[in-house]
């Protein structure tokens, strides 16, 4: 990073996202200096994919910050929450087992995204298993609670079973 782009990109995150307009002058600031330069194009993304809802703009913005910088650590977990937003369960899947491969990436993170994108398939088993993975990679406990709250809410989602079917199953194992 150059300084004078560094300059513009520490402005962006200044701005962002109380002051979009500054933040959004600054940024194009930014990529004029450097168009390759994968966390402003990711900060792109994530303001068509925020603020403005416009997802497939948005993907053309992580796709070429990904394209830039494949070991971008920022682009991934704000790529994948647009996918997963835009419902496009297949590349988001893809992504985050990739991203669970590179080197210091916030593991906690990504697996908790793996657990909504469980979650918004409605596989409750699988988004539990990915919320218990992610404890290992908690380092806090504001962390821990939070994931403990997630998991808390998914098992209330899960689909309750009959009285029959759990005395059945009890006389069954004894």
């Amino acid at each position: 990073m150059t300084l004078t782009k560094s300059k513009y990109y520490f402005e962006v995150l200044d701005n962002y996202p109380y002051s979009l307009p500054d933040c959004l002058e600054a940024l194009n600031y930014a990529l004029s200096y450097d168009p390759e330069d994968a966390d402003s194009l990711c900060l792109m993304g994530r303001i068509y994919s925020e603020m403005l809802i416009d997802y497939e703009k948005a993907k053309l913005y992580f796709e070429e910050a990904m394209q830039c910088d494949v070991t971008n650590l920022n682009t991934p977990k704000y790529y994948i929450k647009c996918l997963l937003d835009n419902e496009d369960l297949l590349e988001a899947e893809k992504l985050i087992n990739y991203s669970l491969n590179i080197k210091g990436i916030d593991k906690c993170r990504i697996l908790i995204q793996k657990s909504y994108l469980f979650e918004i398939k409605m596989d409750y088993k699988n988004a539990l298993e990915a919320l218990k993975q992610a404890k290992i990679f908690t380092y806090d406990q504001e962390m821990l609670a939070f994931l403990k709250n997630k998991e808390k809410l998914i098992k209330e989602k899960m689909p309750k079973r009959s009285k029959k079917k759990t005395a059945k199953k009890k006389k069954e194992t004894k």
